[in-house]
């Protein structure tokens, strides 16, 4: 059987990261699962970039479409800490 454990999305790691370096902004999402579902959230408003190689990925990008995507990426992410920040809150009303 082929092995596709190389190939991933360009756009997991670095939301990943942006949710980690955001997070401190949004004291009242800071569980673990709270984090995951910001990620899910951001991660779904993206579209998938495949990749095997992150060297691979950036040789093939302008800068333009490089700044682009991170700034589609922070939109996703602000987008997704807001949602669920304001799920969390409808939840506790209840």
């Amino acid at each position: 059987m082929t092995d596709f454990s190389s190939l991933y999305n360009h756009h997991e790691r670095e939301v990943f990261n942006a949710v980690a370096t955001v997070a401190p902004q949004f004291p009242a999402i800071s569980s673990n699962d709270l984090l995951v579902d910001v990620a899910c959230v951001a991660l779904n408003r993206l579209p998938p970039r495949y990749i095997r190689h992150e060297v691979d990925f950036s040789f093939y990008l302008t800068e333009h479409e490089r700044l682009e995507i991170d700034a589609a990426i922070s939109e996703a992410v602000t987008y997704a800490f807001n949602f669920v920040q304001a799920r969390t809150a409808l939840r506790a009303r209840r």
